[in-house]
């Protein structure tokens, strides 16, 4: 089972309205593309976390996902980190939307069983900005690829930042355009519940999820 990959720019009625912005728009003027373009009408979740995480918020995050995923709303994110592909392998469990960001070109990108049924069932998108970079990511290009996923996301979920780290600073650029990161009300976030991260009650994970279902 094979897969076009198609590209998009500005003059294409299916290139996402939240990269028209003119600033936006000059740094990701082309995106390729794997799926389901209808996907992108919908309203975003974005999913991140730093590469390691307390083992307390990990097991929130897998609650709070799940939650999300029986909610049946469209989450969005690059799914490096090893908590974020944890992730994605819950939320392949259900039949909401799914979008992929890749920090590298997609082109001749190798898709396991799970990605091509979703991809086939219409339900997975696959978006890159990336054109002739490595299979590994540097680190440049993984910060712009989160850069593009909060471009395409309306809010985000934090599970957790390293303080100090380039998450943490993608939350402040994030809410400094006056989108809304969540995260768990923990001591291990207090540095971006400091800066407007909203706490999300644990207890109530699945009304939370429900009211983002669009």
């Amino acid at each position: 089972m094979e897969f076009d990959v198609s590209t998009l720019d500005s003059s294409n009625s299916n290139y996402p309205a939240a990269l028209r912005l003119r600033k936006i728009q000059a740094t990701f003027p082309r995106i390729s593309i794997i799926g389901n373009p209808e996907i992108l009408k919908r309203q975003r979740l974005g999913l991140f976390c730093s590469v390691k995480c307390p083992g307390d918020l990990i097991l929130m995050t897998y609650d709070l996902v799940r939650a999300l995923r029986d909610a049946g709303v469209p989450v969005i994110s690059g799914f490096h980190t090893p908590i974020e592909k944890d992730c994605l392998d819950l939320l392949l469990r259900g039949s909401q939307p799914i979008v992929i960001c890749p920090a590298r070109d997609i082109r001749n990108m190798r898709l396991g069983k799970d990605l091509k049924t979703g991809i086939w069932e219409g339900r997975l998108l696959i978006l890159s900005p990336f054109e002739g970079t490595g299979r590994r990511p540097t680190a440049q290009i993984a910060e712009r690829r989160n850069q593009f996923v909060g471009a395409l996301a309306a809010a985000a979920f934090l599970a957790y930042a390293d303080p100090g780290g380039k998450t943490e600073a993608f939350a402040k650029d994030f809410m400094e355009v006056g989108k809304p990161i969540y995260t768990f009300q923990s001591q291990y976030n207090k540095s971006i519940l400091d800066i407007g991260a909203k706490p999300v009650d644990t207890k109530l994970l699945a009304r939370w999820a429900d009211s983002w279902k669009k």
